[in-house]
C-alpha cells in the first residue's frame, strides 16, 4: 500500500546517518573507499533496461523525451499508433505495462547459467516511473500497472542464486527528460508539483558539456532525488548503486556526496561491500568505480573499473528494429575487458510481457557455455605483466562500440590466475598453430619479456596435449584439434 514518507523526517534521519560515520559527506572522506572483492571476482554482470518504454518498443528507451519532440520518428510514430498526445500521453502506457510472463525466478536462473555474477536493473529511469515499491511517489510498479514490486522480487530470486543485485537509477535526467511536451497541446501541463508523474519537466535541456549549465535543478528536487536514492538503498540494500549521467552537474554534487557517505555508512551497519559506478568524472577519483559507457580503455589499469554495453548496437530496451551484437563480439569484448581489470556489465532489454526475445536468450546462452569452458580465466583474474598483443588497435573512450574490431589469430589477450598465466586467442587459426610472442625467450636476460619456466601448456576446452616449444619468437602452440569461431585459452602452467 502506498504512503507518503515523512520527507522532513527521512532527510533528518539521512544526516544523523552521515554524522555517524566512518564516512562523512566529503571526498577527502570517500575516496578511503575499497572496491568489493566481489566486485572484482565477478568481472560480469547483467544490466537491465525494463520500464514503460518498452510497451512501445519504438527505437530505443528515449521513446518518453522523443514522442514528445514535435518532428522526429517518434512523435510521428506515436500520433499514427496512439493518437494525439493530449489524449494519450506517455502517462497511458502504465496501465498497458502488465508485465504477465514476468519470472523473476527464471530471470535469475537465465542471469546465472550465462555466467553473471551481479545484476543490475533500472530501478528508475529517465521517466520517473519506479520499477520498486516506494513510499515517495505513487507512480510505480507496485502501484500502478503491473502492480508488482519488481525490483524487490528481482532481488529475492538473485540471492536465492548467489547473484549480487544492484540498482541503477537515472532519475537525475528526469528534470528536464519530458518538458518539450509543453510546447504543444499535450498531457503535460501546468502546474505541477511534487509527486507528479511528470514534474517537472523543464523545458530548457541544459547542455550536458556544460557542467554549471542553468537551469539548475530546484532544492525541492535534489531533495526528492537524495530521497528517491536513499530509500532505494534502505529498501533494497543493493550491493551496487549505478548512476548514469547528468550527475556530474555542479548542483548535484553536494547531494552526490550525501548519497555516497549515507550509502557506505549504512553498508558498513550491514556488513556488506558496496560500490558506487559513476560516469564523466561526476566522482572524485578512488570515491567509486569508473565506468565507460558504451566503451572501454585501450590499456590496462591499475584500478578496478567497469563498461556498460549493450546486446544491442541502437537501443538499451526491447525494440521491434534491434541491431544485435554476435556472441563473438560480446565473448571477445568480455575477454579485452577482464584482460585490462575490468568488468563487462551486458544489458539486456526483456519484453513489455516479461519475456525475452530469443536472440537475447542465444546470446547469453552462448556466453554461459563459453564462461562455462573458460571462466577460471576471467573469474578472480589479475591483469598480468602485459594485457595484450597483436596487431588489432582498441578504440577508446565512450561510446566506442559500433562496430566489431577484426581480430586476427595474433591478437591475444593475457589474465593471470590459479598461478598460471591465461592467454586468449582472439581468432582461433585454421591451422592450429599459434605464437604468443610475449612469452618469448629474450636476447637480453636483463629485460626478458619472461623469463619463468613453462612446464605446461593446457587448451581449455579440448581434448588433445598441445605441442609447444619457446624461442626468442615466442610460446610456439601447435593444437591441430583447436577450432572455434569463439576465443580460445590456454592455459600456461608456469614456475
Amino acid at each position: 500500500m502506498f504512503t507518503i514518507t515523512d520527507k522532513k523526517n527521512y532527510l533528518s534521519q539521512i544526516e544523523t546517518e552521515i554524522a555517524h560515520g566512518p564516512y562523512s559527506d566529503d571526498w577527502a572522506s570517500l575516496t578511503s573507499f575499497t572496491p568489493p572483492r566481489w566486485f572484482t571476482a565477478a568481472k560480469f554482470g547483467i544490466f537491465i533496461h525494463w520500464g514503460l518504454y518498452s510497451v512501445p518498443a519504438y527505437r530505443n528507451e528515449w521513446y518518453s523525451r522523443n514522442m514528445y519532440i514535435q518532428g522526429t520518428p517518434e512523435y510521428e510514430h506515436h500520433i499514427r499508433t496512439y493518437g494525439p498526445h493530449k489524449d494519450f500521453g506517455y502517462k497511458d502506457f502504465i496501465p498497458l505495462f502488465q508485465t504477465e510472463k514476468f519470472d523473476p525466478d527464471l530471470w535469475a536462473e537465465t542471469f546465472a547459467a550465462a555466467g553473471a555474477g551481479y545484476v543490475v536493473p533500472v530501478a528508475e529511469h529517465h521517466d520517473g516511473f519506479q520499477m520498486y515499491e516506494s513510499g515517495l511517489s505513487l507512480y510505480n510498479a507496485a502501484c500502478m500497472g503491473p502492480k508488482r514490486n519488481i525490483l524487490g522480487e528481482l532481488k529475492t530470486a538473485c540471492e536465492k542464486r548467489g547473484l549480487v543485485l544492484g540498482a541503477s537509477t537515472h532519475r537525475a535526467e528526469h528534470h528536464w527528460f519530458m518538458g518539450n511536451g509543453k510546447d504543444f497541446d499535450s498531457d503535460i501541463k501546468e502546474p505541477l508539483s511534487c509527486g507528479d508523474f511528470y514534474w517537472p519537466s523543464e523545458q530548457t535541456q541544459p547542455d550536458h558539456q556544460d557542467l554549471f549549465a542553468k537551469p539548475y535543478p530546484s532544492q525541492e528536487f535534489l531533495e526528492d532525488w537524495l530521497l528517491r536514492t536513499c530509500e532505494i538503498i534502505d529498501r533494497y540494500r543493493p550491493n551496487l548503486l549505478y548512476f548514469d549521467w547528468w550527475i556530474q552537474h555542479e548542483a548535484y554534487k553536494p547531494y552526490l556526496r550525501k548519497i555516497a557517505a549515507y550509502y557506505y555508512n549504512r553498508s558498513a551497519q550491514w556488513g556488506t561491500e558496496p560500490a558506487i559506478c559513476y560516469k564523466h568524472d561526476a566522482m572524485a577519483f578512488g570515491s567509486g568505480i569508473v565506468d565507460v559507457e558504451r566503451g572501454k580503455f585501450a590499456n590496462a589499469k591499475p584500478y578496478p573499473w567497469q563498461t556498460d554495453t549493450a546486446i544491442a548496437r541502437n537501443s538499451w530496451c526491447h525494440t521491434t528494429s534491434l541491431d544485435y551484437k554476435s556472441s563473438r563480439e560480446l565473448i571477445c569484448y568480455l575477454v579485452d575487458v577482464v584482460s585490462k581489470n575490468g568488468n563487462l556489465l551486458l544489458n539486456v532489454g526483456p519484453k513489455a510481457d516479461g519475456s525475452f526475445a530469443g536472440e537475447d536468450l542465444s546470446i547469453l546462452r552462448d556466453i554461459g557455455d563459453w564462461l562455462a569452458v573458460n571462466g577460471e580465466a576471467v573469474y578472480h583474474t589479475r591483469p598480468w605483466r602485459y594485457a595484450a598483443e597483436g596487431p588489432t588497435v582498441e578504440t577508446e573512450g565512450q561510446f566506442s562500440d559500433a562496430s566489431a574490431p577484426s581480430y586476427t589469430a595474433q591478437d591475444f589477450r593475457f589474465t593471470a590466475g590459479n598461478g598460471c598465466i591465461y592467454a586468449a586467442c582472439l581468432k582461433c587459426p585454421e591451422t592450429g598453430r599459434f605464437l604468443i610472442r610475449s612469452l618469448s625467450e629474450s636476447a637480453d636476460p636483463d629485460k626478458p619479456h619472461f623469463h619463468g619456466i613453462i612446464r605446461d601448456v593446457e587448451a581449455l576446452g579440448f581434448d588433445g596435449k598441445p605441442i609447444y616449444y619457446a624461442d626468442r619468437e615466442g610460446l610456439h602452440i601447435t593444437a591441430e584439434t583447436v577450432r572455434s569461431n569463439f576465443p580460445v585459452v590456454f592455459k600456461i602452467y608456469v614456475e
